[in-house]
């Protein structure tokens, strides 16, 4: 895969943040909070069990934040002489009213509360660490000889107590760089287990950093050209984050000063125009075809059409470059709009299996460069793709605005002739 120059830019407004994470010059990510509720996944609360609901193998725990949060018995880890093991029945491990150490890992949507894990762990720039587990690992994004490099150093620094996985930013760290890391997640940790031991439930023990340096946190490396911000402040807390954790990258940091520059960062970037573009339906191709996205509770269905092209040799030819731009697109809109869940994509019909193979494989290249996980089915001979992107906080669409009222998302307008 060809070397992608990566950017952020930072632009803030009454203490409120946005980020748009720029490839090549084009917007890939954009991250925003609701103006009112900012996320919450990272999160650690003392909770407290107020349901237990043994046919849904589940419970629903008080964590403070207003609807009930759910715990599965899959995301349930206890401690039992000394060791972590999985009930297997949550009636038996669970009763109301108990205490219980959870983390959150998917923010309220839709209706439903958050989701939680018994199963902590703390993030960060390089490894995250995990007090309850005896099993390390290290990122699969890397090459195997990189990946070999890390886990000897991983296992030099090895904490006395849980264990590590080392992200994807490790790639050519120092030892020193992985155990500045490391020492600030223990630090982190130690302070958290001292709030539990005082906490009342609900009580929050842990917060995940502000959405800014949270970003910084999870997507720079060196392999960024830089980072803009135009707010004093939080270029303020973003160098002090750098400064302890990778005094290295803190060049990258730039104060964009609007004055001087006369026009706004964003603007600057074409990131409105791009947020604006990822609300529509029809998103346009390069040779003259569309796709069209259509997000529903259930899942998000994207249609792929010719459109205006009817290429110059064959029908075949003409489907296949269309797909194939489709792919591309597809992606970087997932991307964009930060849609979860279930995904299906109808390719138009190809003949040829080495087409629809061409299809696949470039539909799989681009979502390397996605740092969401996702899984792909295999795509059928109707042109089908069916695929999953783990779906963590509310997607574009959903933080900048809500179901109309009136036809509840529909879009439909009834006509006076007929009603």
């Amino acid at each position: 895969m060809k070397k992608v120059k990566k950017e952020l830019v930072v632009t803030c407004e009454k203490g409120k943040c946005r980020l748009a994470l720029l490839e090549d010059d084009e917007v890939a990510e954009v991250y925003l909070e609701k103006p009112r509720r900012k996320s919450i996944v990272g999160n650690i609360y003392v909770g407290r069990i107020t349901t237990v609901l043994p046919g849904m193998s589940a419970a629903f725990v008080d964590v403070g934040v207003g609807k009930n949060a759910l715990l599965y018995l899959q995301d349930l880890v206890l401690m039992e002489d000394g060791s972590h093991v999985r009930p297997r029945r949550i009636g038996k491990a669970l009763n109301q009213n108990d205490t219980i150490v959870v983390q959150v890992t998917k923010d309220p949507m839709s209706g439903k509360g958050a989701r939680l894990t018994t199963y902590i762990s703390l993030p960060g720039r390089m490894m995250v660490y995990m007090p309850q587990s005896k099993r390390s690992g290290v990122s699969r994004r890397l090459p195997e000889r990189e990946r070999e490099r890390l886990r000897k150093l991983q296992r030099e620094i090895k904490p006395a107590e849980g264990s590590t996985i080392t992200r994807t930013a490790a790639q050519k760290a120092r030892k020193k760089d992985l155990q500045r890391d490391l020492d600030n997640l223990l630090r982190q940790w130690d302070e958290t287990k001292k709030k539990i031991a005082e906490a009342k439930p609900p009580a929050l023990v842990y917060a995940e950093p502000d959405l800014a340096v949270r970003v910084v946190r999870d997507t720079l490396s060196r392999d960024f050209k830089s980072v803009f911000v135009d707010s004093k402040t939080e270029y303020g807390r973003i160098k002090d984050y750098l400064n302890r954790s990778a005094p290295d990258l803190m060049d990258r940091v730039q104060l964009y000063k609007e004055k001087e520059e006369k026009e706004r960062l964003f603007a600057r970037y074409n990131v409105d125009k791009a947020i604006e573009a990822a609300l529509r339906r029809k998103v346009g191709l390069p040779s003259g075809g569309h796709i069209v996205i259509d997000e529903a509770e259930a899942l998000t269905a994207i249609d792929v059409n010719t459109g205006s092209y009817t290429g110059k040799k064959s029908l075949e030819d003409t489907v296949v470059k269309t797909n194939l731009e489709a792919a591309v697109e597809v992606v970087r809109q997932l991307r964009l709009r930060d849609i979860g869940g279930i995904i299906v994509i109808d390719f138009i019909d190809m003949e040829n299996p080495e087409n629809r193979a061409k299809v696949l494989e470039t539909l799989e290249t681009e979502l390397d460069r996605d740092r969401t996980k996702s899984q792909i089915v295999t795509l059928s001979r109707l042109g089908l793709v069916e695929m999953t992107r783990k779906n963590v906080t509310e997607g574009l669409a959903d933080i900048m605005g809500r179901t109309c009222p009136r036809c509840e998302g529909r879009g439909l307008v009834f006509d006076d002739k007929t009603t």
